[in-house]
């Protein structure tokens, strides 16, 4: 067995630095599997989302109301967000409408929760809340009512509707999905009964 750096030979040195690299290369592998495995997933859930109708893409054009009130709407939109790197938001307004059904006795450790992911200073998906906004929010989650979330959640949806909505109504996933509706009403097959350019209508035609 090797024992003492000083009295290391050259190939203890040498299959000690290779262990070295191999753990790195193990760990770096892994760390690239996991970020791997989570946009597979991310992409699987998208995919997952059917086509919405012509009908439905026009009600989100309308307002984002429209979009925030369907769950295909949503969808869609977060897939949007991800484009951005700014799903954190829609997450956030999820997280605190899920908060509002929560049972009484476990409002408290989800309240810390989803401050600590959302709403703190350097937390993992910070979204953009003022100070005076998150320092009450802070005060808020000590009492951990149903609605402490409340004041924050109304910024980020104000900052979604004057912000990214606004950008989603330009992008491509609007117009891609404007488009695929067109295409399938072009290729819809004609009725059997077909107008004849001569003004009147055709007897029997339903």
């Amino acid at each position: 067995m090797c024992k003492g750096l000083a009295t290391l030979p050259a190939t203890c040195l040498k299959s000690a630095k290779d262990i070295k690299h191999k753990i790195s290369f193990l760990l770096h592998k892994q760390e690239s599997q996991e970020v791997d495995q989570k946009q597979t997933k991310e992409k699987n859930e998208e995919a997952a989302v059917r086509v919405p109708t012509a009908a439905e893409v026009d009600k989100w054009k309308e307002s984002f109301n429209n979009v925030m009130n369907s769950e295909l709407g949503r969808a869609v939109f977060m897939s949007f967000l991800r484009s951005e790197f700014s799903q954190e938001n829609m997450q956030f307004w999820l997280a605190c409408e899920d908060f509002k059904i929560t049972p009484a006795c476990q409002l408290k450790k989800k309240a810390k929760s989803i401050y600590r992911q959302y709403v703190a200073q350097d937390s993992p998906n910070e979204v953009n809340l003022e100070g005076v906004t998150r320092e009450e929010t802070r005060q808020n989650v000590m009492s951990a009512s149903p609605r402490c979330f409340d004041e924050a959640q109304r910024r980020i949806y104000l900052l979604m509707e004057k912000d990214s909505y606004r950008r989603f109504l330009h992008s491509k996933w609007i117009l891609d999905l404007s488009q695929a509706n067109a295409s399938v009403v072009r290729k819809k097959p004609k009725s059997d009964c077909t107008a004849v350019a001569t003004g009147q209508e055709l007897a029997g035609c339903a």
